[in-house]
Formats: C-alpha cells, sequence, structure tokens
C-alpha cells in the first residue's frame, strides 16, 4: 500500500499550484482560507507545503498580496493572481481539459470499450 499513498501524494503534489491558482480566480483570500478550502475539496495540504508555493508563485510574478487589517489580531497577507498568473491559469485549464480527457479515454481502453 505504501506505493499507493506515494502515488496519491505525488499526484497532489502536481495539482496544488492549479488548485491554489483555481481558487484565487475570483478573489483574493488569506493563506488559511486556502487551506480550508483546498481541505473542503478533499486535498490536504499544510502550512509547510503551502508557503513555499505561495512565495514561489510570487517570485514568479504570477500573485501578488496585500495586507489588510483583521478583526482577529494582526494584519493578514491575502493572495490574488496577477494578470500574468491570469494567463497561466488560462493555459493550465486548458491542459486540464486536455490531460482530463486523455485519462477518460486510456480509462475507457482499460475496461474494454475501444
Amino acid at each position: 500500500m505504501a506505493n499507493v499513498e506515494n502515488s496519491k501524494s505525488q499526484m497532489r503534489k502536481g495539482m496544488l499550484e492549479y488548485c491554489v491558482m483555481l481558487l484565487l480566480r475570483h478573489q483574493s483570500l488569506y493563506a488559511a482560507d486556502i487551506i480550508t478550502r483546498l481541505k473542503d475539496a478533499n486535498m490536504i495540504v499544510v502550512e509547510g507545503t503551502l508557503y513555499p508555493l505561495l512565495n514561489r508563485l510570487k517570485k514568479d510574478a504570477l500573485l501578488k498580496y496585500e495586507w489588510q487589517e483583521s478583526t482577529q489580531g494582526p494584519p493578514r497577507k491575502y493572495y490574488a493572481l496577477t494578470d500574468e498568473g491570469l494567463e497561466l491559469l488560462e493555459q493550465l485549464d486548458a491542459s486540464w481539459q486536455d490531460l482530463s480527457l486523455t485519462v477518460k479515454i486510456l480509462q475507457g481502453q482499460s475496461k474494454g470499450y475501444f
């Protein structure tokens, strides 16, 4: 079973950047909100994984952030996609559609449908 868990983990890691960008498509989010929404979608991620990704996306000019006051403590950093990030997300959407179709075709072949 270790191989299955490792494979699932690698698949999630590969999709994390895309999923985070999907969440930021229409609104800015605080890192804890991103984690909560990913968990709500059954994608478990921890801060130690998310923050390096957010920092890399910021460094690559795909994300920006702004500080917003919080009623529950210190100001919070809210992340949003830049124009470059939105462009990349459109490309990733197209790639996901192609990949999803390929997997569906291959799943059908393995079941003897083709």
